[in-house]
């Protein structure tokens, strides 16, 4: 026998029947008999043949897999990495496996991998959607009955449920937060303005900063990829406005560590020259120097929630719509310049 991977083929010709009965064996059938069975089994174990279940199920038109499809547009911000965490809590005790992927925000490869996930025979999709995503994007899975749901970024006149944080309130809670400490140029920082959750904050923002009888000024406004290195590049295209703004909240937190990096390059220390909030409380927020004040969202969390939608659709075997806004929380730690650190509902 050549060496290599054990085949269904290497253990009929050991023990003398045939694929189809060695097939049925691995089914479990109660066609073979005792004798028969008994020999195959003894030949897989003398071969050191091992069952690939997943693989034979997705042979089986009929059969439904025990994959998730996890798709993210930015695994390289801890916020993604924490809610896969989530995620995998909640599917592996519930004997499913997460396929995970990362998109870097580009839709054709968000569309090419999702293409490769329903290949496979996942049993459903969690997505947190590209740049440029369109609710005309998700009608193939759900035309197929393979039930989404959509994480983080909502996409509105999509069919699909969805898992969101109240963008809006944490925002205006981190604005009113900002006013209560003395400062009235207040800036918002990163994000980018074609994405729902975008609009969500941007909400927010604007709503408070009105309410606090402040004159909205769009050029505080300093869209960018919410990245580290979009912080970096927003803080520095801030500061550069004439009447410059004394704080900022940023659109995640990523942002905010980019915002407190280009400060210190310009010998400004967060927290004390400049007030800087973050939104998502990834775990490195508790451990930057100065700790970070930011939107709680709690990734994982989210993460566990999306998934247990996610579940339960499957296991109705429908998809019927549902949209669940995550509630956040203001956490007050060092760099918006506070005495002293705390929390608030």
């Amino acid at each position: 026998m050549a060496k290599g991977r054990v085949t269904v083929v290497d253990i009929a010709e050991a023990a003398g029947v045939s694929k189809s009965t060695v097939s049925l064996v691995l089914q479990g059938s109660s066609l073979v008999k005792g004798a028969t069975r008994a020999k195959v089994l003894e030949v897989m174990s003398e071969l050191g043949y091992v069952y690939n279940r997943g693989a034979a199920n997705l042979r089986q038109t009929n059969a439904s897999s025990s994959i998730i499809g996890v798709v993210v547009n930015d695994l390289t911000n801890n916020f993604f990495a924490e809610l896969a965490v989530g995620v995998d809590m909640v599917v592996q005790s519930a004997g499913f496996v997460q396929f995970l992927s990362n998109t870097s925000e580009s839709i054709d490869r968000q569309r090419e991998v999702i293409s490769s996930m329903r290949e496979h025979g996942i049993s459903g999709l969690l997505v947190s959607p590209a740049r440029a995503t369109e609710a005309a994007d998700f009608k193939p899975l759900v035309a197929a009955g393979i039930p989404v749901v959509v994480v983080v970024r909502s996409l509105p006149g999509a069919k699909v449920s969805s898992v969101v944080a109240d963008n809006a309130n944490g925002v205006a809670m981190a604005v009113r937060h900002l006013v209560s400490l003395g400062h009235r140029r207040i800036a918002f920082l990163g994000g980018f303005p074609d994405t729902a959750v975008f609009d969500e904050r941007m909400q927010g923002y604007r709503t408070a900063i009105k309410a606090s009888g402040i004159e909205f000024d769009q050029k505080l406004v300093v869209p960018g990829p919410p990245s580290r290195a979009g912080g970096i590049d927003a803080i520095g295209r801030a500061l550069m406005i004439d009447d410059r703004p004394t704080a900022a909240v940023c659109f995640n937190d990523a942002v905010a560590f980019g915002a407190c990096d280009g400060l210190r390059a310009r010998r400004m220390e967060p927290g004390q020259d400049f007030a800087v909030v973050g939104f998502d409380d990834v775990i490195e927020a508790r451990s930057a120097v100065p700790a970070l004040t930011t939107i709680s969202v709690d990734p994982q969390a989210m993460g566990r929630r999306a998934a247990q939608l996610l579940l339960k659709q499957i296991s109705a075997g429908k998809a019927e719509p549902e949209s669940v806004v995550t509630a956040v929380r203001l956490v007050v730690r060092e760099s918006c310049g506070a005495k002293n650190g705390r929390t608030a509902a």
